[in-house]
């Protein structure tokens, strides 16, 4: 039987990018799920909550919610408990076991991870250095980056960069282009190098689209190198070889989001680190 569809409601003093977060990863565990989501963010006073209030009674569903404010969070509770809908603070639990842990209450401090400190500087340096270091440019650079990113073109290098950009890691990616040499930066690298490979006939689709994207939708796409079979498995064949060579590992990005291939590279960086300061083996291949 099809789900029945019902609405969710997202309450938060601050982004609402927690509460996004958390009900994406949890409705992703069911079978297409029939959700109307209703968003409701930057709610810190009564007359904002009113509103909220309103909406829900015109549309009930369950309410998860992130207030810091104590009447805030305890109005409601009280209108989702008269109208009979479910209502839950999403990080008390959380809290509460962190607040057990450190034998401390934690502070009322609205939106305090959006707190311009130095982590939030440091993500916006990051940016910036990704926006400048992007497909090879400003490769003299690359001793100041955190880790460098290598693989054929469309291999999804420059998006995994800017969401490491987020976390704030500064990463260069690197072309490798079957004419081009390497940077000779990469030759002794400061920072872990990563290999990014993807599978032939994935990679002709995406490529097709960016032909489609850019306009060049008259080139000849059976005698065109960029998206014939042969010549692209040869070019990944080649850049996996590359890799191997120079001891860099390579994730395999084919069948994995952005989101997980980023976090394949915060491990690797880990493990390199790790090795470094050991003088361990270099790394190996990840998801080949």
């Amino acid at each position: 039987m099809p789900n029945r569809m019902f609405n969710l409601h997202l309450v938060s003093d601050s982004t609402g990018e927690t509460l996004n977060s958390i009900a994406r990863a949890t409705l992703a565990r069911f079978s297409d799920p029939h959700v109307v989501h209703h968003r409701w963010s930057l709610v810190r006073s009564h007359l904002q909550l009113e509103q909220v209030l309103e909406g829900i009674k015109a549309e009930p569903g369950p309410v998860m919610f992130t207030l810091v404010d104590r009447s805030l969070r305890h109005a409601l509770e009280g209108v989702c408990q008269q109208i009979g809908v479910p209502c839950l603070s999403v990080l008390d639990p959380v809290m509460n076991l962190l607040q057990a842990q450190l034998g401390q209450e934690a502070k009322e401090k609205r939106a305090a991870q959006y707190v311009l400190d130095a982590d939030y500087f440091r993500r916006i340096d990051a940016m910036h250095y990704v926006l400048a270091h992007d497909d090879g440019q400003g490769v003299a650079g690359i001793e100041e980056a955190d880790c460098v990113l290598v693989g054929v073109s469309r291999s999804s290098k420059t998006p995994t960069c800017f969401y490491l950009a987020n976390r704030g890691i500064k990463a260069a990616n690197v072309p490798i282009v079957p004419t081009s040499p390497l940077p000779a930066e990469l030759e002794n690298p400061p920072c872990p190098v990563i290999g990014l490979t993807i599978d032939t006939t994935a990679l002709i689709d995406i490529r097709r689209h960016r032909l489609k994207i850019i306009g060049a939708g008259g080139v000849r796409q059976d005698t065109n190198d960029y998206v014939d079979f042969e010549a692209v498995k040869a070019e990944i064949q080649a850049a996996r070889r590359l890799c191997t060579s120079h001891g860099w590992p390579v994730i395999d990005v084919t069948r994995r989001s952005i989101e997980e291939t980023a976090a394949t590279v915060l491990q690797l960086m880990e493990a390199w680190h790790a090795r470094r300061a050991q003088h361990g083996p270099k790394p190996g291949m990840i998801g080949a």
